[in-house]
């Protein structure tokens, strides 16, 4: 009788080549960000173009251009047409400066050197359960782009802003804030979040909480002079040393999964200590056993960890998280989009 081997010469050989797929995966990372530094999406127009234009266009060499265009159209990154003619896509046109909606400052992060860098110590981080950031560079993430590499530092700025106008909208849907007064959003960044919800509820007032540099750019609306600014308090601070701000209801988005356990604890604890009894604290996170994209997810969780030493999490996660910093665990509510929101209330005295 013929053995596995005569019936098939070369057993796993699918699993192989998915294996090597994804160990070069690299190269699609370093492919998207090479288009969005040669601004190839903004040099296409809306007709398609020659590789030769192309190339002529961003002062790339012509044969080098073929081989990166044709990287991307395999992964639906322009398209080509006809031999050596490419044109746009969906995805392609994500990466023009003027798209609203754009993800070119993303995709320059996605590959910028000092990202290269902390994911080639990914088993560090996994053996340490800490980031490897600080042993790399001296200092935290968000202190070095700010400080070390501004120019990096405003392309984050620049991708928060983008993703954050996206779903600021869903999140303002989803959101009850019926017998809210008050809403306050720590570590709210510019207030674009904040902003919304102030603009669709005549009634509400705002709070918003973060750093001093970060408050000092808060969206002009917000500020003294603008259309919500009779409405809105901000307040500069460190949630490491306190969070002074009463509100009836509190959002974290985006923040809590800067954290490990620990140091979320602590700074949700702190929080509940200065808040008025019965207050609503939300977090506002991708919630990894209900995300809808749990490849870009997961890959999230891991990004979390090697960069800041933090976590995506379950909804059980969330719930021992929320239970153990003192909170009374509510429920998850879906937005429509990646994020969720995950409910807990301070509780009354005793």
């Amino acid at each position: 009788m013929a053995g596995p081997d005569a019936a098939d010469p070369t057993p796993g050989t699918e699993a192989s080549l998915r294996l090597h797929s994804l160990s070069y995966s690299l190269g699609i990372t370093a492919a998207i960000t090479a288009a969005a530094r040669l601004e190839l999406a903004d040099a296409l127009g809306d007709q398609p173009a020659s590789v030769r234009v192309l190339a002529s266009a961003v002062g790339a060499d012509a044969e080098a251009l073929g081989q990166l265009m044709r990287a991307l159209a395999c992964h639906g990154v322009f398209e080509e047409t006809e031999e050596g003619v490419y044109a746009h896509t969906e995805l392609s046109r994500l990466l023009r400066a003027d798209a609203p909606a754009g993800r070119r400052a993303m995709a320059l992060l996605a590959g910028a050197p000092f990202a290269w860098n902390i994911w080639s110590r990914l088993d560090e981080a996994v053996r340490t359960g800490r980031s490897v950031f600080p042993d790399l560079y001296g200092t935290t993430l968000f202190a070095h782009l700010h400080e070390s590499e501004p120019e990096l530092g405003r392309l984050f700025d620049q991708a928060m802003a983008k993703s954050g106008a996206v779903s600021a909208v869903a999140v303002a849907d989803a959101l009850d804030l019926s017998g809210t007064g008050t809403v306050a959003d720590i570590g709210g960044g510019r207030g674009t979040l904040l902003k919304a919800l102030l603009e669709r509820r005549a009634g509400l007032r705002g709070v918003l909480f973060d750093l001093e540099r970060v408050v000092a750019g808060a969206d002009p609306a917000l500020r003294a002079g603008g259309d919500l600014a009779d409405r809105c308090e901000l307040v500069a601070g460190d949630w490491n040393t306190g969070i002074p701000v009463k509100a009836d209801t509190y959002l974290l988005k985006g923040v809590v999964h800067m954290w490990n356990d620990d140091t979320a604890a602590d700074v949700l604890r702190t929080l509940a200590r200065n808040a008025p009894a019965g207050a609503r604290v939300v977090l506002v996170e991708q919630v990894l056993d209900a995300t809808r994209t749990p490849e870009i997810a997961t890959v999230m969780n891991l990004l979390m960890l090697v960069s800041q030493g933090g976590r995506e999490r379950t909804s059980s996660e969330f719930r021992s998280l929320l239970t153990r910093a003192g909170l009374e665990f509510r429920g998850i509510t879906g937005t429509g989009g990646a994020a969720h929101l995950i409910e807990a209330a301070v509780p009354a005295a005793p």
